[in-house]
């Protein structure tokens, strides 16, 4: 499967990347997100890496008779009914894995969304775990992981060097790519602008 398909994305012009990951279980994210095709040139990329990636689902989704492809194809059920939140519920599967990369896209939608969800950042804080900085990038064609961001808690600081790694990587439809920012940076220009 992985020379396979490393070949697919050669004849499609791709190239794609991986430095040597600082541990064997890291938060990948995925960006920017704009169109379904991210998800075909992302999978052939964590195949032609090697990657095994697991995804996060409401555990309805994981119900027969789709439940085992769910599984097959990387899915961890969680229930949004615990107590705990999720932030909680992926650290202890990060814990409890040995090996293990779970794929979070920070935008949350393909549409233009006004800021990332920071859930991948607390994760990987609260594990104990870097946060590995996945990319399509379909102008220059060039797709996989770019850096890995130890989260240092300062989530502001950390978001900026988040935000400079993505500053050039273009999605398949740039208009639809929101910008890389957090809810609280909104919430203030916001009431800058109604104080102004």
């Amino acid at each position: 499967m992985r020379k396979l398909a490393g070949w697919l994305l050669g004849r499609a012009g791709w190239r794609y990347f991986m430095p040597e990951p600082p541990s064997r279980k890291y938060v990948l994210i995925g960006a920017p997100h704009t169109s379904n095709w991210d998800f075909v040139v992302g999978l052939l990329a964590l195949w032609a890496l090697g990657i095994r990636a697991r995804w996060l689902g409401k555990k309805e989704l994981f119900k027969p008779p789709l439940g085992l492809l769910m599984r097959l194809l990387g899915g961890i059920p969680v229930d949004r009914s615990r107590r705990s939140n999720l932030v909680d519920q992926v650290a202890e599967i990060l814990a409890r894995e040995e090996e293990i990369a779970i794929l979070i896209t920070p935008e949350g939608t393909r549409g233009k969304a006004p800021y990332w969800r920071t859930g991948f950042y607390h994760m990987a804080l609260k594990a104990g775990v870097p946060i590995a900085l996945g990319y399509a990038d379909f102008r220059r064609k060039e797709v996989g992981i770019g850096a890995y961001l130890w989260p240092t808690g300062d989530l502001r600081r950390d978001f900026e060097a988040i935000r400079a790694f993505y500053q050039d990587k273009t999605g398949l439809r740039p208009e639809k790519q929101g910008p890389i920012r957090i809810r609280e940076e909104v919430e203030e220009t916001e009431e800058a602008r109604l104080s102004g």
